[in-house]
């Protein structure tokens, strides 16, 4: 992809002004063929070790969640306090590895038939998507 105009057209139709510092952010979660779970914390961790630019968790954070409220990406809760980023907007499921705090895909044609009996009035189910935690089994 390596292109920096589709970065840069990425960050000004998210509201953002395409900064150095945004369009490496922007390079890191896009310019890959893999789907990128991340938080904050773990993006924040990888643009550290260039040590030739600082980039500011504020300006990481505005960054990500610009790009969550424009559909780039989708934010998974995993609990009160920890979201994973994703890359992959689409409605899938996912493995939580709990042992080491990895968020893994896991194919909708790999969960079978989930019902759900309770409706709530005046609402309709958009989507339905899986948060399964795994753990070490020894």
């Amino acid at each position: 992809m390596e292109n920096n105009s589709i970065f840069v057209e990425k960050l000004r139709s998210s509201g953002l002004r395409p900064t150095k510092q945004r369009i490496k952010i922007c390079k890191l979660l896009f310019d890959r063929k893999e789907t990128f779970h991340f938080t904050i914390n773990n993006l924040s961790k990888i643009l550290k070790k260039d040590k030739s630019e600082k980039i500011s968790l504020a300006t990481i954070y505005n960054t990500v969640h610009s790009f969550k409220k424009k559909g780039y990406l989708k934010e998974i809760s995993v609990n009160q306090n920890k979201s994973y980023f994703d890359t992959n907007t689409s409605n899938h499921h996912h493995f939580l590895d709990i042992n080491t705090n990895e968020l893994i895909d896991l194919k909708n044609e790999d969960v079978h038939n989930i019902k759900i009996k309770k409706r709530i009035p005046g609402k309709k189910i958009n989507s339905i998507e899986v948060l399964v935690k795994i753990e070490n089994s020894n």
